[in-house]
């Protein structure tokens, strides 16, 4: 929904809320016509109720609003005396209109001083469960969301199994754009697996102003833009938009191309603006190289099957984890294998007294991988030669030819059409573009774009495969690592502790806050524990 559609429907909400409410607030002593104005009817509204004033924030946050609107409906009932189960159960199912009835067909008496105590414990219990999911909606919504790391894009500066808190205010809080969802879940209820939303109506992209911009080499939380694997396939982009853009899955990668910027990628390292990116201490590039060794790096049988447990003393010493068999030399019985990992551990791990070569597996540049952005035979691009491309800036203004559409379609067509309410359509007609059937040879952007990749160049599914990831995909800027678990090992090793309480920015080693957390966790329970015990006394 555009923003003139939301103010039309906002208009059409407030005309039923007068129309069901007015004699309400003319049984409670205020002028009726108060009812029809926005915002200030829900002041008003919490004077006739008997509820802070605050509350009318609540009601205006999206998804919190879905939980206050019935708690409001049952609190204006009752406060003209209509208070028993069966009447809150009516006015919640009938989703306010109810008060319809009550309105026209009741004898209203306003109960200005009435109790706001629980009629009963289940009351009390209900009450206190919606507020605390209210607070933590409000917690998880526009200021810090759990986040686990599924896959190993960004090894080693992340890990599979590490378990984050991302937060929403570095870059700005993004308001919920679908309207109707339950709280504090994603796309799918758990353990029922069906939606958790309503696709429409949406609510217009708007972001909290945060205090800082997203930097080169930031690691960023985000929607995936293109939904699923499926939606990458060459000529099968366009249309492919599945899901409300804040119900899309949530990736994490590293921001190695900000708005602007010039990008390339040669041998599998990005070069900006013609010098090659400059990464944190912190992050390790790797790649895939072929292992030929005497005995395997990971365990093997007879037959040649591979068993999902890697050799301890590799995956200890180097930490190689994606390690892969790839097959064996009868006549000399050397075993191939495949492993993600640096360059200085494919030097390290070549000094192995039982590993005969280490080859690092890559393409060639000029060789066209139809997968790879833009999918288009005139730029010949692969995962380790790729560009140079030109990363959008809002406000900036390209050149749109038959040639240069493949990179900008997307975002004419999707991001800064459909996706923001406008329908566009692209074609070419005639060796010239045009777009809604009026030729163009230019466009402007509306949104800043940004060029996401993972860290582990030849394990990661990132720009590479989709294209530009627009700012209102951009989720937030991970910052702590809480947990962390090996899915390699079992028992209470499976903890990496040394990972407990880490921030993901920084330099060197990071270093845990786990000591100091518990510490000042003690501290609090021992000072809680003295407080109560000398209010007993």
């Amino acid at each position: 929904m555009t923003i003139t559609q939301w103010l039309i429907f906002l208009g059409l909400i407030h005309v039923v809320h007068f129309l069901g409410t007015w004699k309400m607030y003319k049984a409670a002593g205020f002028a009726p016509i108060l009812a029809l104005v926005p915002v200030y009817n829900a002041v008003v509204l919490m004077r006739i109720i008997n509820r802070p004033k605050w509350w009318v924030v609540l009601l205006y946050i999206p998804i919190i609003n879905l939980i206050m609107l019935p708690v409001v409906w049952v609190e204006t009932m009752r406060s003209f005396g209509f208070n028993e189960r069966a009447q809150n159960a009516y006015v919640v199912l009938s989703l306010g209109l109810y008060l319809f009835y009550i309105n026209y067909t009741q004898t209203l008496n306003h109960k200005k001083d009435r109790s706001l105590m629980p009629r009963s414990s289940a009351g009390e219990w209900v009450s206190s469960i919606l507020f605390a999911v209210v607070a933590a909606t409000l917690v998880h919504t526009y200021f810090m969301q759990p986040f686990t790391i599924p896959s190993s894009s960004l090894e080693k500066t992340l890990l599979v199994g590490d378990y984050l808190f991302v937060s929403k205010f570095h870059y700005g809080a993004r308001t919920p754009m679908t309207s109707v969802a339950l709280p504090m879940v994603h796309d799918t209820i758990p353990f029922v697996g069906t939606k958790s939303y309503l696709s429409s109506p949406q609510l217009p992209y708007f972001r909290i102003p945060g205090f800082q911009d997203i930097k080169r080499n930031d690691i960023v939380v985000f929607n995936w833009p293109v939904d699923t694997l499926v939606d990458i396939r060459p000529g099968y982009m366009r249309g492919s938009v599945q899901k409300p853009i804040d119900k899309k899955s949530n990736y994490v990668k590293r921001c190695v191309g900000i708005p602007g910027d010039s990008l390339s990628v040669i041998d599998g390292y990005v070069y900006i603006n013609g010098e090659q990116n400059s990464l944190p201490d912190r992050a390790k590039i790797q790649f895939v190289y072929e292992v030929v060794s005497k005995k395997p790096l990971i365990k093997v049988d007879r037959g040649g099957r591979v068993y999902n447990e890697p050799n301890p003393v590799i995956y200890d010493r180097f930490k190689i984890s994606d390690i892969s068999f790839a097959g064996m030399d009868q006549s000399t019985g050397l075993i191939k294998q495949r492993a993600h990992m640096s360059e200085a551990v494919a030097s390290q791990l070549e000094s192995l007294s039982d590993v005969v070569s280490v080859t690092k597996i890559k393409n060639r540049a000029g060789n066209f991988d139809r997968s790879v952005f833009p999918y288009s035979v005139d730029f010949p691009n692969n995962n380790d030669y790729f560009g140079p491309i030109y990363i959008p800036e809002s406000g900036a203004t390209v050149a749109i030819t038959p040639k240069t559409l493949p990179f900008y379609r997307r975002i004419i067509e999707v991001y800064e059409g459909r996706e923001l309410g406008v329908t566009q359509q692209t074609e070419i007609r005639d060796n010239q573009v045009l777009l809604n059937g009026a030729p163009i040879s230019e466009y402007t952007f509306k949104m800043n774009y940004y060029w996401l990749m993972g860290d582990n160049r030849d394990n990661s599914q990132d720009a590479r495969s989709w294209g530009f990831v627009p700012e209102n995909h951009v989720i937030g800027k991970p910052v702590f690592i809480w947990l962390s678990l090996d899915a390699n090992k079992k028992g209470f090793s499976k903890i990496r502790w040394e990972r407990m309480f880490t921030t993901v920015g920084g330099s060197g080693q990071p270093k845990s806050y786990l000591t100091y957390f518990l510490i000042a966790l003690a501290g609090y329970y021992g000072w809680d524990y003295l407080r109560k015990r000398r209010k007993k006394k």
